[in-house]
């Protein structure tokens, strides 16, 4: 009976954790003010997600202008070399909303010519929980 109540309090206790880190999370506009374009310093995106940390439950917005440019998520190999060629997911819409639903590290790229190389990259690494 002790063990089914042990139980019972550390679901309760993870519920709760959960409930504080959803309720905790934070929506991101990827670029601030600027939105997802081609930077004026190829390391802009880079600067942009130094300062922040991204939990669990938070979401990404990419505003942008989809004739000159996407998102897509890559993984860390095409992010190094800009190969937009095989992407994991891949956005169009101008403003796209993505959730941060697990941890680690995400990597997001403009696949238009020439643009990541320019620099319109992000990589974002998401912690478990809030700090």
């Amino acid at each position: 009976m002790a063990s089914v109540n042990i139980a019972v309090i550390l679901i309760l206790v993870a519920m709760a954790l959960y409930a504080v880190s959803v309720a905790m999370a934070a929506t991101y506009m990827v670029g601030d003010s600027a939105g997802w374009t081609l930077p004026q310093q190829p390391i802009y995106y880079d600067k942009w997600a130094a300062d922040k940390t991204f939990v669990v439950g938070d979401t990404l917005v990419f505003d942008y202008n989809p004739q000159y440019h996407n998102v897509l998520r890559v993984d860390q190999l095409g992010f190094q070399s800009c190969n937009a060629t095989s992407p994991i997911m891949r956005y169009a819409s101008g403003r796209d909303s993505v959730a941060l639903q697990s941890p680690g590290h995400f990597f997001f790229l403009c696949g238009f010519p020439g643009h990541c190389q320019a620099g319109q990259k992000v990589h974002i690494h998401i912690a478990i929980y809030p700090p």
